[in-house]
């Protein structure tokens, strides 16, 4: 009996992976929400929403809630450190039109394509979490502010403390796991001539379409 099941196809695969990425995003974008929705409405009116909160429905919501903010904290995320990214780029790749072509060339390889596309996939939620870190550092001290309880004063110091050297080391991740990314670009596509089906080049200070996000 033949299996009549098929092969999940790599455009599925592709966007599972999107889905899944921009989620784990999402969920951090959205606890910082929920602390800073603490912090204004108090102890009483927290205490008093809480029972909603855990229903089926507010799941249901939240999982949207958090796709949305997912995508709008990524894009934020990439806005502000695009000049940074940029800088990397240019220890391998003087132009942008430069850039493109080594993307191009590399397609003709499914599998150094989908290696380089996990690496990106790691390096978007590095660069997520790298402003989820200081979002959530920033609310659980809010949230902690509207509530009395022992050492309260040490513990603010410690979240603030671990907040900040944990956002460091997202953005040390994402900066290495950016630079990698950009010299195995440049290595492996450096013995490829030129694709004939390149598009015209772009100018040295223009922004090409193919950047990595």
């Amino acid at each position: 009996m033949t299996n009549s099941t098929q092969p999940e196809s790599p455009a599925l695969a592709a966007a599972t992976a999107m889905f899944v990425e921009v989620l784990v995003i999402g969920i951090g974008a959205l606890t910082a929400a929920v602390l800073l929705l603490i912090s204004l409405i108090g102890p009483a009116s927290t205490t008093k929403v809480a029972p909603v909160a855990g229903s089926s429905a507010a799941t249901g919501v939240a999982l949207a809630a958090a796709y949305a903010l997912g995508i709008l904290l990524d894009r934020a995320a990439d806005t502000v450190l695009t000049p940074y990214r940029r800088r990397l780029r240019t220890r391998f790749f003087p132009t942008n039109s430069a850039y493109a072509a080594a993307r191009l060339r590399l397609a003709a390889f499914p599998v150094l394509a989908a290696r380089a596309d996990y690496a990106r996939s790691r390096m978007r939620i590095c660069r997520g979490w790298l402003f989820n870190c200081l979002a959530l550092t920033l609310t659980a001290d809010l949230a902690m502010l509207r509530y009395s309880f022992d050492h309260r004063l040490l513990i603010l110091c410690a979240t603030t403390a671990f907040g900040l050297v944990t956002a460091y080391g997202f953005f040390r991740a994402w900066r290495a796991l950016t630079t990698t990314g950009y010299r195995k670009l440049a290595e492996q596509t450096a013995s490829y001539p030129p694709s004939p089906a390149l598009p015209v080049q772009s100018q040295p200070g223009s922004v090409s379409s193919s950047e990595v996000q």
